[in-house]
C-alpha cells in the first residue's frame, strides 16, 4: 500500500518534468533568435522565390557574413564578462594594413604574386596586430581599471588613425593572387567557400572553449560576479586581459579574411562593424549585464541583419531600412533580457 500511494507523486514528477524542459526552451533566447531568422528566410523566399532561395545568393550571404562572425565570437567573450569592445571593426582594418604591407615588403613592393610563405608571414602579421591591441585594452580595462566603454572608444579611434597613417588614407591593393583564389573567392566540395569553411572552425573552436573548458567557465563566472569569481581564486585580471586579447586576434583574423575576399584593405568600408558585431551577439540572447551568452546565438545573430539586408535589396525595398528594423529588435531583445533578469531576482 505504501507503495501505491507513492506512484502518484512518481508520476506528478515525471509529468512536470517535460513541462519543465518546455518552459525552459520557451524561455530561450536563442531559440527566439533562431525562429526569427527561419521567419525571416521564409518570408523573403515567398517574396522573391526567384532570387532568394539559391545557392549564388547563399553563398554570397555566407562569404560577406564570415568576417563579421569573426568578430561577433570574440565579442560574445567579452560581452559574457560584462565588457564590451568597440574597437573590433577598427583593429580589422589596422591588421589588414600590416598584414598587407607586410607582405607587400616581402615581394618587393607588388604581392600580387607572392607564393604561400609569405601569405602566411602575413597571416601571423594579421593575428599579432590584433592581439596587440587586444592585449593593450585587457590591461587597461583589468589592471588601470579604465572602463571597458572609454578604453574601447579609444582604441576605435586610434586603430584607424593608425591604419590610416601606415597608408596616407590609400587603400593597399597588391593581394596574392594565391589568397584570393583559394582563400577569398575558392571553394570546396564543389559549393563551399573556404571562406566559411575556414570561419565555421574557428567558430566551432570557440563554441568549445566557452562551453566545456575552464578558459569558458571563467568567463561565465566573472561576468556573473567577478568579485565572487576572485574570491574563489580566479585571476580576475589576467583573464580579462585574455579575453581581450582573444578579441583582437579574432579581429585580426577577420582582417585577413576581409583581405582575401576583396583583395584590398578596405579602410573605410568598417566604420559600422562594431555596432553590428555588438548587435549581432545581443539579439543572439547574450545579456550586456554578463554572465549569459552562447556562441550559437551570436551564430544565429549574425545572419539576422545580412538576411534584412539581402531580402530588402532583393525585395525592392529601400536599404535605409535594414538598420531600423536592426534596432527595433536590438532594443526588444535588451527589453526582454532585462525582464528576464527581473524576473529570475524576484524569485
Amino acid at each position: 500500500m505504501p507503495a501505491t500511494k507513492s506512484n502518484p507523486e512518481v508520476t506528478g514528477e515525471l509529468a512536470e518534468t517535460p513541462k519543465g524542459f518546455r518552459a525552459r526552451l520557451a524561455a530561450s533566447p536563442t531559440l527566439w533568435t533562431g525562429l526569427v531568422l527561419v521567419v525571416l528566410c521564409v518570408l523573403f523566399s515567398a517574396v522573391r522565390p526567384d532570387a532568394f532561395p539559391t545557392l549564388f545568393n547563399l553563398q554570397t550571404l555566407l562569404v560577406q557574413a564570415a568576417p563579421l562572425l569573426m568578430l561577433a565570437v570574440g565579442m560574445t567573450f567579452v560581452i559574457i564578462t560584462s565588457g564590451i569592445d568597440l574597437s573590433v571593426g577598427s583593429v580589422l582594418v589596422f591588421a589588414g594594413v600590416v598584414s598587407a604591407q607586410t607582405m607587400e615588403a616581402l615581394s618587393g613592393g607588388d604581392a600580387t604574386g607572392a607564393g604561400w610563405g609569405v601569405i602566411a608571414v602575413g597571416l601571423v602579421v594579421a593575428l599579432l596586430g590584433g592581439a596587440a591591441w587586444g592585449v593593450l585594452n585587457g590591461l587597461l580595462v583589468a589592471v588601470a581599471k579604465v572602463p571597458a566603454l572609454i578604453v574601447t572608444l579609444g582604441s576605435f579611434g586610434a586603430a584607424l588613425g593608425a591604419a590610416q597613417l601606415l597608408t596616407n588614407g590609400i587603400d593597399v591593393r597588391t593581394v596574392p593572387s594565391a589568397l584570393r583564389e583559394t582563400l577569398g573567392t575558392g571553394t570546396s566540395f564543389g559549393v563551399v567557400p573556404n571562406l566559411v569553411l575556414l570561419a565555421a572552425a574557428v567558430t566551432l573552436l570557440a563554441g568549445w572553449v566557452l562551453h566545456t573548458t575552464r578558459f569558458g567557465r571563467h568567463t561565465y563566472a566573472i561576468g556573473s560576479n567577478a568579485e565572487a569569481a576572485r574570491r574563489a581564486g580566479i585571476d580576475v585580471s589576467r583573464h580579462l586581459v585574455a579575453v581581450y586579447a582573444l578579441t583582437g586576434v579574432l579581429a585580426g583574423l577577420a582582417g585577413f579574411l576581409s583581405l582575401a575576399y576583396f583583395g584590398t584593405t578596405t579602410i573605410s568600408g568598417h566604420s559600422n562593424d562594431n555596432l553590428n558585431a555588438i548587435a549581432a551577439v545581443v539579439l543572439g540572447g547574450t545579456s550586456l549585464f554578463g554572465g549569459v551568452g552562447t556562441i550559437l546565438g551570436s551564430v544565429i545573430g549574425v545572419f539576422i541583419p545580412a538576411v534584412l539586408d539581402a531580402g530588402f535589396v532583393m525585395a525592392g525595398v529601400r536599404p535605409f531600412w535594414q538598420p531600423i528594423a536592426v534596432g527595433a529588435v536590438l532594443v526588444a531583445a535588451v527589453w526582454l533580457d532585462q525582464r528576464r533578469r527581473r524576473a529570475r531576482s524576484s524569485r
